[in-house]
C-alpha cells in the first residue's frame, strides 16, 4: 500500500522559515512520474486549499497567498516532495497535507496524514 509521510512541521515565529518534506513509499518510480505532487493545507474552520503543485513537466504553481514565499520541489528518483516556506505569517497556520494526483493512473489520489504548522509569536 502506497504511503505518504510528511515531516518538518512545527512552531515558528512570524517571518521565520520551515521546510516540509513528503516521502512516498511502496510506489515504483515510473508510477510516481504519472502523478502531480501537491501540498494542501487546512486551517481550523476552513476548507482544504491547494498551496503548491509540481509536475514532471511545466512550471510549479502556487496559491496567490504564498507566491514569492513558498517553493515546491520534487525528486523523482527519491520520490520526495519538499515545500520550503519563508517569511511565514500567522495566516499560514494550518495542517499541511502532501498529495499525489493523477488524471490517468488509479487510484487518482493519495494523501498523507498531515503535519501541523503553527506561526505565532
Amino acid at each position: 500500500q502506497v504511503q505518504l509521510a510528511e515531516s518538518g512541521g512545527g512552531l515558528v515565529q512570524p517571518g521565520g522559515s520551515l521546510r516540509l518534506s513528503c516521502a512516498v513509499s511502496r510506489m515504483i518510480t515510473s508510477t510516481f512520474w504519472q502523478y502531480s505532487t501537491n501540498w494542501y493545507r487546512q486551517a481550523p474552520g476552513k476548507e482544504r486549499e491547494l498551496v503548491a503543485r509540481a509536475t514532471t513537466s511545466g512550471s510549479p504553481e502556487y496559491a496567490d497567498s504564498v507566491k514569492g514565499r513558498f517553493t515546491i520541489s520534487r525528486d523523482n528518483s527519491r520520490k520526495t516532495v519538499t515545500l520550503r516556506m519563508n517569511n511565514l505569517k500567522p495566516e499560514d497556520t494550518a495542517v499541511y497535507y502532501c498529495n499525489l494526483n493523477s488524471l490517468t493512473a488509479q487510484p487518482g489520489d493519495y494523501w498523507g496524514r498531515g503535519t501541523q504548522v503553527t506561526v505565532s509569536s
